[in-house]
């Protein structure tokens, strides 16, 4: 397969989430068939409800700037499929995304062929696999894998990561994974396995926390930032953090993800690089900690370009810290392009953050799971009293109405789903009214 092939038959796997099969057996199967390249390069699996994307982002780039040979792989991709799998932070190109994309659909089809699965692999558990053998063949020396949905289920799981590491815990896809915090946060701190696996615990609830101490009894772990000492990041000002590691402080460190939620991120992702360098003997100079932090970037969370601001908040966690940095860091007029997948909190999400509008752009993003037009214009004549409401069916539309109320004034804000913001991104970029740095815009 070409990348157009490989694209297209990708997507005839159905919709990631609406057409997923949580389960380990298939991907597991699919993992051996392959020869289990996972086995052959040390394993970061990062769980958790919000900042599990900013935090691999953190980690991976402390780990390209120590040189440190490392994979990435994370979802949903903004613009390109490609996004999802780098090495030593550089996108996979075309061509080796549709090689090793082949290899992976010729082995499933034998699977299914000779009765050894039932059904073919699921989009995600495809690139999970392509994520997989890509980091085998590029000899890495750490992969950094961002859970999909949950923990216990999920497919990255299979890969049997020699580190874990949990961030904040808190109500999402409460149909999957549970009504509860304790229900949600026993999904995902079921990665904590027996055997050898260090674990890493980032800022959480009491409640989550105590789920995942208890698994950690369980096994007889103790949290890997206890044994070593964690590194601490502290708030200094609007612009600067303090980072405390065991032999260095850096005082006046200006990270590279803004927002203040990004703090606790950026502090977990040093507690899993001290993890990997303290239980694994890795030699590393700290002062890379440093320039990794300031080095970061993460496209479509709290980014700017130009006039607009790019922000997949698509939970109540997201929605909230999105809200706090408009209050405390935003005093131009917002006109927000909002949209949102439908089996999301958007009621709660909405009543968050309408009313830092002052003229709200509702549209329904190219995806089957979107909410419609009509279900967002009902819900903002609640939330969003006072405010100058359009209606759009489509994101081109709503950039252009956006475009217009603003009068080249103030800040266009994009939010409510990472698939939004991709796909606004693009457009903007064909428009010729962005142009975005290493972006695969295809």
């Amino acid at each position: 397969m070409d990348f157009d092939q490989t694209l297209e038959y990708l997507l005839s796997l159905g919709n990631e989430v609406a057409a997923m099969k949580l389960g380990l057996e298939s991907i597991s199967k699919l993992l051996e068939a392959i020869g289990n390249p996972q086995k052959n390069y040390l394993k970061v699996q990062v769980a958790g409800t919000n900042g599990k994307g900013s935090v691999c982002a953190f980690l991976n780039s402390i780990c390209v700037t120590a040189g440190i040979r490392v994979g990435m792989f994370t979802s949903p991709h903004l613009t390109s499929i490609t996004e999802r799998v780098q090495i030593d932070g550089v996108p996979l190109s075309e061509d080796d995304f549709a090689r090793y994309a082949t290899k992976v659909r010729a082995v499933a089809e034998g699977l299914v062929a000779n009765g050894t699965i039932e059904s073919i692999p699921t989009f995600f558990e495809h690139v999970t696999a392509i994520a997989l053998l890509a980091f085998s063949k590029a000899e890495v020396e750490l992969a950094i894998l961002e859970t999909g949905l949950g923990g216990r289920l999920d497919a990255t799981t299979a890969a049997d990561a020699e580190v874990v590491a949990f961030t904040r815990i808190d109500l999402d896809h409460q149909e999957y994974l549970g009504e509860t915090i304790e229900e949600i946060a026993a999904e995902k701190a079921a990665i904590i396995r027996d055997g050898f696996v260090d674990v890493v615990i980032g800022a959480q609830t009491r409640e989550a926390l105590d789920v995942i101490l208890d698994r950690c009894r369980k096994y007889n772990i103790t949290p890997a930032n206890e044994i070593f000492g964690p590194w601490k990041v502290i708030q200094v000002d609007a612009d600067h953090v303090r980072v405390e590691t065991t032999l260095y402080v850096f005082p006046d460190v200006v990270l590279g993800l803004k927002g203040t939620h990004q703090i606790e991120n950026s502090e977990t992702a040093i507690n899993i690089f001290g993890a990997f360098i303290y239980c694994h003997g890795k030699d590393f100079d700290e002062s890379d900690v440093r320039a990794g932090l300031e080095s970061t970037r993460h496209p479509g969370r709290l980014e700017f370009q130009g006039r607009y601001l790019f922000d997949g908040a698509h939970n109540v966690g997201g929605a909230k810290a999105l809200r706090a940095y408009l209050d405390e860091f935003i005093d131009k007029p917002i006109t927000m392009i909002f949209g949102a997948m439908r089996d999301k909190d958007v009621n709660e999400i909405a009543e968050i953050l309408f009313p830092a509008a002052r003229t709200l752009v509702i549209t329904e993003p190219n995806n089957e799971r979107s909410a419609s037009a009509d279900e967002l214009e009902a819900i903002a004549n609640r939330h969003a009293v006072g405010t100058d409401i359009i209606k759009t069916t489509s994101v081109a539309e709503a950039l252009a109405k956006a475009k217009a109320a603003s009068k080249k004034r103030g800040l266009i804000l994009i939010t409510g789903s990472l698939y939004l913001v991709g796909e606004a991104r693009r457009l903007l970029a064909e428009m010729q009214d962005l142009k975005f740095e290493n972006s695969n815009l295809r």
